[in-house]
């Protein structure tokens, strides 16, 4: 089932993994490069190639990654492409398999994927990651897992391995929950960053310099340091997040803060901008661009940058 030869190096162990985009692709190459004997598929055959240039070895579908190892990896795009996935696997008929499930959806659909994966004799770990595409090529990344814990204790070298730290937030879902909480307060930061950055523009400030002078401050955050670099560059092509798939994220923050009928007013205001990106044609750039829709909106025109006097 897998098209790749396996090499004869000793590996640290085995893991697969199921959607190897901005961020699955990154946890291959890097679990690879870490000594681990990596099993990975896409529906893209770009990404495929692109994975089996980092020493991945490719499965013709998903059903032959989990054939292939205990434990698999997914990180996709949609629902539908996790069910799909969670199908294919039940369907074959395997023995036992531990699957983290990665993505970040709706609690719901999560647990839906766990049931059909409990019937056929599988279980389920919800392990959102907290990071960039840009965070996870450097290994800068944070799993909140929840469900079984002796499971996410044994699966800590692994975690380690392609990120700085795993938490156990306990029971399964936990981990959803906590990744809400962190992107409600990245989509906020992330306008927010734009909005200051737009504002030190056209009071004449050259990006750079507001970049400079703002990170040492106390206006600074993980999510300036981050975006703001693309906003000094106005260029946004090499997303780490696309702002089409950040929407989908968005919906399922939004939709649960109303089933459990929390306010979000910051978050709320920060939609029409992510809507306004999309609109414009940045859907498929990094999140940072809601800084050109702003820059568009306030009529500012850059100038060149001058050096920092210290």
């Amino acid at each position: 089932m897998v098209a790749a030869k396996k090499t004869n190096k000793k590996s640290k162990g085995t893991v697969g993994i199921i959607g190897l985009g901005i961020m699955g692709g990154a946890f291959a190459k890097n679990l690879s490069q870490a000594g681990w004997r990596v099993v990975g598929y896409d529906i893209s055959a770009a990404r495929r190639r692109e994975a089996a240039r980092a020493g991945v070895e490719i499965a013709r579908d998903a059903a032959g990654v989990a054939a292939a190892v205990p434990t698999i990896l997914t990180s996709l795009p949609k629902p539908q492409a996790l069910m799909d996935t969670v199908r294919a696997i039940a369907a074959a008929k395997l023995p036992r398999k531990l699957l983290v499930e990665m993505s970040t959806f709706a609690i719901s659909d999560k647990e839906k994927a766990a049931r059909a994966l409990a019937k056929a004799g599988h279980v389920v770990l919800d392990t959102p990651v907290s990071g960039t595409g840009s965070q996870a090529i450097n290994r800068d990344l944070i799993f909140y897992a929840s469900g079984n814990p002796r499971l996410i204790k044994r699966l800590r070298p692994m975690f380690r391995a392609f990120g700085r730290e795993v938490y156990d937030v306990g029971a399964f879902g936990n981990g959803s929950k906590i990744k809400y909480v962190a992107n409600l307060l990245v989509a906020i930061n992330n306008v927010a960053t734009a909005e200051a950055m737009v504002l030190g523009m056209k009071a004449g400030l050259p990006p750079q310099l507001i970049f400079d002078l703002i990170t040492p401050g106390a206006g600074n955050s993980r999510v300036f340091e981050l975006r703001a670099p693309m906003m000094v560059k106005g260029n946004y092509k090499d997303a780490t997040m696309k702002i089409d798939v950040w929407d989908k994220d968005m919906r399922v923050i939004g939709d649960y803060a109303r089933k459990i009928r929390v306010p979000t007013p910051m978050f709320d205001a920060t939609k029409p901008v992510y809507l306004k990106a999309m609109k414009s044609g940045y859907g498929a750039q990094d999140t940072a661009a809601v800084c050109a829709v702003l820059e568009k909106m306030a009529k500012v025109k850059r100038k060149k940058a001058s050096a920092v006097k210290r």
